[in-house]
């Protein structure tokens, strides 16, 4: 990564992309249609030096910013186990390969249209009794027919404690239960993927951890709000702050550790101090072995008014 990222306006990032990436965006953020939100704008020089990264970056990036970079190794996708054209995983997966890039899918074990989502007991019983099996091995079986090479994220920040996903907050041992059934069939369609576990990284997490032979690789969602980090700390925190309650809470697991979400957004300084530490993230972190961004408007409001930041940036080419 070299120097700064640069924030997007609106019309550079559709421009930068929109037509490239729309078999991926089909099966990321159906409801990005309607983001009425206008990206955060801030100038930002270059840094003094030039940073080189220091481990793999990927990257959420449903408008295709980061589609001519060759410095991204992970190509992130989102898809439902309900409600999805699983043929669209096709088009995501030759995106990928033809850039160089292994593939995160993350599930999300729900439907994207709210009307259609049931209770948190009903899928969590629903899943461990095996009513689900057909959604999984439909989208499993496609992903073992894939190119690339894949790693399945699935119920990912089940220690959340805000209520955005039905899967969150179920007792513990129903999410294990329930993840490690979903890991047993998903393995007979996908035998070649791996699994990452990902929690949100709260104080809970480890109650959820569901046992080193389902888990390959864990994952954690690091995001920077200096106006949150303000009101709730006093101060700005920085990125090895952030990562640290999380980081130290799995390292006990020797599993590889990746930043599977990352986001951060404030002003210059923060912008800068941030993306100084990502870049070098290797050298205080030896368990982190990979840092995607997500390249988008927040999906889900935070709580407290703070609205959905807009965690888009511009990538300055990392070479």
């Amino acid at each position: 990564m070299k120097g700064l990222f640069r924030r997007f306006t609106r019309m550079s990032a559709l421009a930068l992309g929109l037509s490239a990436a729309i078999s991926v965006v089909a099966l990321q953020l159906p409801s990005m249609a309607q983001v009425a939100s206008t990206p955060h704008q801030v100038s930002v020089k270059s840094a003094s030096k030039e940073l080189k990264p220091k481990l793999p970056f990927g990257v959420y990036d449903p408008h295709g910013g980061f589609r001519r970079e060759t410095g991204v190794a992970i190509e992130h996708v989102f898809l439902p186990w309900q409600d999805v054209d699983v043929q669209s995983l096709y088009s995501a997966d030759s995106y990928a390969a033809e850039r160089g890039r292994d593939m995160l899918v993350t599930i999300e074990p729900w439907s994207w249209s709210p009307e259609k989502r049931i209770s948190r007991e009903a899928l969590a019983s629903g899943t461990i009794e095996g009513k689900f099996d057909g959604n999984i091995r439909n989208v499993c079986g496609t992903i073992g027919k894939l190119r690339s090479r894949v790693t399945i994220r699935w119920a990912h920040e089940m220690d959340d404690t805000s209520g955005r996903y039905t899967w969150s907050l179920w007792e513990p041992q129903d999410y294990i239960r329930a993840y490690r059934h979903f890991v047993d069939v998903c393995r007979s369609e996908a035998p070649n993927a791996s699994y990452m576990w990902s929690p949100k990284g709260e104080k809970t997490l480890n109650a959820f951890y569901p046992g080193d032979e389902y888990v390959d690789v864990i994952g954690l969602s690091i995001f920077g709000l200096q106006e949150y980090d303000v009101d709730k700390f006093g101060r700005n925190r920085s990125f090895e702050e952030t990562l640290h309650a999380s980081y130290d809470r799995v390292t006990a697991y020797k599993k590889p550790i990746y930043v599977a979400e990352l986001g951060f957004l404030g002003d210059d300084e923060y912008l800068r101090s941030w993306s100084n530490s990502v870049a070098s993230a290797g050298e205080n972190f030896p368990g982190l072995k990979a840092i995607l961004y997500f390249n988008e408007v927040e999906t889900h409001p935070w709580p407290e008014d703070y609205g959905r930041p807009d965690w888009r940036i511009e990538p300055d080419l990392m070479k």
